[in-house]
C-alpha cells in the first residue's frame, strides 16, 4: 500500500493508492482517465474528493484494477468516464457502478464524436477528444452539470466557467503555434490512431500510424510497416510521432525501412505525466504536445 501512495497525483486522489477515500466525509467523484480526473479536480476543486483509477503514463486501453480497488468505486456519488470504448480494461466496473445505481457520464459522446480517419472499419467512433480543447468545452459543461445534479451541497458553475476560458486561451495558442507549419508539412503519423480530432480542428491531413488501429492493443503486421513506410516515403513526411509511456522501437524500424530520414518524437498522448514531466496537467499536455508537433513539422 506505501508503494502504491507513491502513485498519487498532485491535488488528485488516486484510487489505487487512497484507502481512505470518502474519510473526509466529502462526497466522492470516481474519475477513469488521469486526463478527465484533472480537468474534474480542476471544476471541483476542495468542495469533494476526486479520485483518479489510472496512474500517470498509464494506457487507458490496457489499464486494469483489482477486484479490491474495483470495489471502492461502490462509495462514489458519481462516476465520469472518457466512454467510446477507450477503457476497455475497466468496462467491467463501470458496468458494476452502473448496476450498483451509481450515475455515469461518458464524456465522449458530449464532445460530438467524429469516426476513425484511417485504419477503423466503417462506423467505428473515436474516443480520442482530448487531443481538440474546443470539444473539452463541451466536457466541461457536462462535468458541470452531472456534479451539480448528483454531488449534494456542491456548485461548481464558477469554476467550470474559468476552467472553460482557459480551454479557449489554449486552442488560440494551439492555432497560432500550428499556423506557423506549411500547408504541405501538415501532414500527422502516429504510433496509433490518436490525433483524429485534432487534425480535425486544426486542418491537418493524417497519414497513417504505425499500429494501424485506434488501440494500442493491436499489432501491426510486416507488411503494414512496409506500407506505411511506402505512404510516409512517398508524402514527404519528416517526423513522426509516438506516445511517450510506450517504446518506440516500431517506429524507429518504420522510419529506417522508408529508407529516408525521420525524426521520431515523443509526446503525451493518451496520459498526463508525472509532476516531473512536461505535462503534469491537461493544458500543460497540450500546449507541450502541439509545440512539439509544430517544431517537429517545421524542420
Amino acid at each position: 500500500m506505501k508503494k502504491l501512495m507513491l502513485l498519487a497525483l498532485p491535488l488528485l486522489a488516486v484510487l489505487a493508492g487512497c484507502s481512505d477515500a470518502g474519510a473526509s466525509g466529502k462526497p466522492t467523484i470516481v474519475v477513469t482517465t488521469n486526463i478527465l480526473g484533472d480537468i474534474t479536480s480542476n471544476i471541483v476543486g476542495d468542495q469533494a474528493d476526486v479520485m483518479v483509477l489510472m496512474p500517470p503514463n498509464s494506457d487507458p486501453h490496457s489499464f486494469e484494477i483489482s477486484a479490491a480497488e474495483a470495489a471502492r468505486v461502490e462509495s462514489a456519488d458519481l462516476m465520469i468516464v472518457n466512454g467510446l470504448g477507450l477503457e476497455e480494461g475497466v468496462a467491467k466496473t463501470i458496468d458494476a457502478a452502473r448496476s450498483e445505481g451509481i450515475e455515469v457520464v461518458e464524456a465522449g459522446p458530449a464532445a460530438d464524436p467524429i469516426q476513425y480517419v484511417t485504419g477503423q472499419s466503417t462506423g467505428a467512433e473515436d474516443p480520442h477528444i482530448w487531443t481538440d480543447p474546443e470539444r473539452m468545452r463541451s466536457v466541461v459543461t457536462l462535468i458541470r452539470d452531472a456534479v451539480n445534479a448528483n454531488v449534494d451541497g456542491v456548485n461548481v458553475d464558477a469554476a467550470a466557467a474559468d476552467y472553460d476560458a482557459k480551454l479557449v486561451e489554449l486552442d488560440v495558442r494551439m492555432a497560432e503555434r500550428f499556423d506557423a507549419i506549411a500547408p504541405d508539412s501538415r501532414k500527422l503519423v502516429t504510433n496509433h490512431h490518436v490525433f483524429g480530432y485534432l487534425a480535425d480542428r486544426y486542418g491537418f491531413e493524417v497519414i497513417g500510424a504505425v499500429i494501424p488501429s485506434g488501440t494500442t492493443l493491436a499489432s501491426p503486421s510486416a507488411s503494414d510497416l512496409s506500407e506505411l513506410a511506402g505512404t510516409v516515403r512517398d508524402a514527404g513526411v519528416r517526423t513522426i510521432f509516438v506516445d511517450s509511456s510506450q517504446p518506440d522501437r516500431l517506429a524507429q524500424v518504420m522510419a529506417s525501412e522508408a529508407g529516408i530520414e525521420i525524426g521520431v518524437v515523443k509526446l503525451f498522448t493518451e496520459s498526463l505525466g508525472d509532476e516531473n514531466s512536461e505535462a503534469p496537467t491537461y493544458l500543460e499536455m497540450m500546449d507541450f504536445n502541439s509545440a512539439a508537433i509544430a517544431e517537429g513539422l517545421g524542420r
